[in-house]
């Protein structure tokens, strides 16, 4: 095992692996839309993001010692500012997107999420100058239109009857106002994984922040009860070990390699995979033009690989 993980943090990955690795974070996070939904019979959307994210540390904890052994520099006390400001976005977009999912669709949900693939790149601009490729540019604008289309078509969830169609419900103000969050969290991650060389660490330290904080503000505002903890049991071992604990360090692995703005365009495939697993395990519908919005994600992810099997000019 310590010989597997020393391979998969230490050795060199090619951009098509760590984009291969980000599109399967992205399916997973999209099946975990429907365990997020249904978690919250049983618990508030704090005490389940505080509850999930401390899963998630604990599962990657053995791989952190594993990775610190093999480590050629320590982590530096320089980096404990920036793990605090990353966990502290990641916690308030996990937020609020667990309680957007309480008044939304998972499909709505999942594609207002995405549409941090508009806001990385300009965020990245304006606070690092960082000019994406070009061909970046046109996947975002057929990322947005995509997301558009099937916002503005609507999905009709039995879980969430009050969402409607289109744009308007307080649920998808949050998605919306949480997707800068996420666009916040994907840029900082991607420097941050790069400049220290450990992934699992910067991955742990995401999680146990975030899981700190959402189990002191679930104490100050949500109730828990160990029956509404075992009623949710399944939901929570699903995003906290695998949504949580692997999905999520593939990222932190993918993205020392990928540009955050590319990695962005990859990840908002989640949003068509969470639309794909509501349809088939909660009978979330849309129409025709949903499913064109879904096809123009699918179009932006696909041309966003064409940098990464470009082969570079020599000097």
């Amino acid at each position: 095992m310590a010989k597997a993980v020393k391979l998969l943090v230490c050795a060199a990955m090619t951009r098509p692996t760590a984009n291969l690795l980000l599109l399967v974070a992205a399916i997973i996070w999209g099946s975990a839309f429907v365990a997020q939904t249904t978690a919250m019979n049983s618990l508030g959307p704090i005490w389940f993001v505080g509850l999930r994210f401390l899963i998630a540390a604990a599962c990657v904890a053995p791989f952190v010692w594993i990775e610190s052994r093999h480590a050629t520099t320590p982590l530096q006390k320089s980096m404990i500012r920036p793990m605090l400001l990353i966990g502290t976005v990641f916690f308030i977009g996990c937020v609020l997107q667990q309680i957007a999912l309480t008044a939304t669709s998972i499909t709505n949900a999942g594609f207002l999420t995405g549409l941090y693939v508009l806001i990385v790149p300009l965020l990245g601009w304006i606070f690092f100058r960082e000019r994406p490729p070009q061909i970046v540019g046109i996947a975002i604008l057929l990322a947005l239109g995509g997301t558009w289309a099937l916002s503005t078509a609507g999905a009709k969830s039995a879980l969430a009857p009050s969402a409607g169609l289109g744009l308007g419900s307080w649920g998808d103000m949050l998605a919306l106002g949480g997707a800068f969050f996420w666009a916040a969290q994907v840029l900082l991650l991607g420097r941050l994984a790069a400049s220290t060389g450990r992934p699992m660490a910067v991955a742990f330290f995401q999680f146990l922040i975030t899981g700190l904080a959402g189990t002191l503000f679930g104490l100050m505002f949500e109730t828990l009860s160990l029956k509404a903890v075992t009623d949710a049991a399944f939901e929570l071992f699903y995003v906290g070990a695998i949504s949580g604990g692997l999905a999520f360090t593939l990222q932190v692995m993918a993205q020392r390699v990928t540009h955050a703005s590319e990695a962005a365009v990859l990840l908002s495939s989640e949003a068509l995979f969470a639309a794909l697993f509501g349809a088939l395990l909660l009978g979330e519908t849309m129409g025709l033009i949903g499913w064109a919005g879904a096809a123009l994600i699918l179009v932006a992810i696909l041309i966003v690989q064409i940098p990464a099997f470009q082969p570079t000019a020599k000097s």
